[in-house]
């Protein structure tokens, strides 16, 4: 069974019972990162990705591409806590939450009932002395994920939608790279649970609910705002293909490029935010950029696409010219047909 199904079926007895699972609030706390995963608790069933009490399954509008990987998100905030809404960013959890996020892919995506194998799980603990982040990498008796301060990579394949073996060499990041995408003014933070990005009907078990309106509920955030904008989702053909790219934009490349991110002294500014042209990369010339140029004069050509380092980027499996530059090593090819059409689509 499918780990969304599986999660969905414990949901739906999780609220008619009365127990309690409870988390391991210490381990969290701790300036140590426990060896294994299961020592956090965050689950009931860890294999099946069956939450506890108080740990509750979330996804985002838009999501970030990493070589075609499925992933279960889940948030936990100590009991008589919330999150706190911010405008334009993620909530501000409390100290001693928790973000955790399991890498996986089904074994046949034409049939999601013949299971998944589970790759690694990445966890962002909010501690007294900030965020910090780590991953742990799953055995291949799907039993136990292990700690891996160093990284690791995982050969390994699905089958995808059109019945084709998927081959991937995919690479669980070091400490110091978790970084190098959750990084907001040289600090480590959450980048997805912001309001825009949680804004979506998810099905809990018993019947679809707004996301926020279910946080609320059970208290797990302080309030839902009324004057935000909900992000795109950009595979929904029915919305705008300025607002589907740009959502894919925002998502995959936004939180390094913007002015609090580590690509901020490019000048290439790509969250959901930015409407100058310039900084979005309109004729925009590039900043040390190197060979990661292709020898093309700007990141984007207004109906060019093919002059636009943006697209040569994205299409580019060489580690010293692809972006982003780390979390891939495939193309996203839907994605990359999108980018090429909203820049053809520009007038010049």
């Amino acid at each position: 069974m499918n780990i969304a199904i599986r999660s969905l079926v414990y949901i739906s007895f999780l609220l008619m019972s009365t127990q309690l699972w409870a988390v391991n609030d210490s381990k969290i706390s701790s300036t140590e990162f426990p060896p294994v995963l299961s020592e956090f608790e965050f689950f009931i069933d860890q294999t099946q990705q069956l939450p506890a009490d108080n740990v509750h399954p979330y996804e985002l509008v838009t999501t970030l591409f990493s070589d075609y990987s499925y992933k279960s998100r889940f948030v936990y905030v100590p009991h008589g806590k919330k999150g706190i809404y911010q405008e334009d960013w993620v909530f501000d959890f409390p100290v001693g939450s928790a973000l955790i996020k399991t890498f996986y892919y089904p074994i046949d995506e034409r049939n999601l009932e013949l299971g998944s194998k589970l790759l690694e799980t990445r966890v962002l603990l909010h501690k007294e002395t900030g965020w910090e982040a780590v991953s742990y990498a799953w055995n291949e008796e799907q039993t136990e994920a292990f700690i891996k301060i160093a990284g690791k990579t995982i050969n390994t394949s699905w089958v995808n939608h059109e019945g084709i073996k998927r081959e991937v060499r995919y690479r669980v990041p070091n400490k110091n790279q978790c970084k190098e995408c959750h990084s907001t003014n040289d600090v480590i933070s959450p980048i997805g649970p912001k309001a825009r990005n949680l804004d979506k009907d998810l099905n809990y078990g018993d019947g679809s609910k707004n996301q926020l309106a279910y946080l609320l509920q059970k208290g797990v955030i302080d309030s839902i705002p009324t004057n935000f904008q909900t992000i795109s989702d950009w595979e929904d053909e029915s919305q705008s293909l300025e607002d589907r790219s740009r959502a894919y934009l925002a998502i995959n490349c936004g939180h390094c490029h913007t002015p609090s991110g580590v690509a901020n002294s490019t000048g290439l500014y790509l969250d959901f935010n930015e409407v100058r042209p310039l900084h979005l990369g309109i004729n925009k010339s590039p900043v040390a950029t190197g060979r990661g140029s292709g020898n093309l004069n700007y990141s984007i050509v207004p109906g060019k696409a093919h002059e636009s380092i943006l697209l040569f980027r994205m299409i580019s499996t060489d580690p010293g010219v692809m972006m982003p530059e780390s979390g891939r090593s495939l193309v996203h090819v839907e994605a990359s047909n999108l980018i090429e059409e909203w820049i053809n689509s520009m007038d010049n």
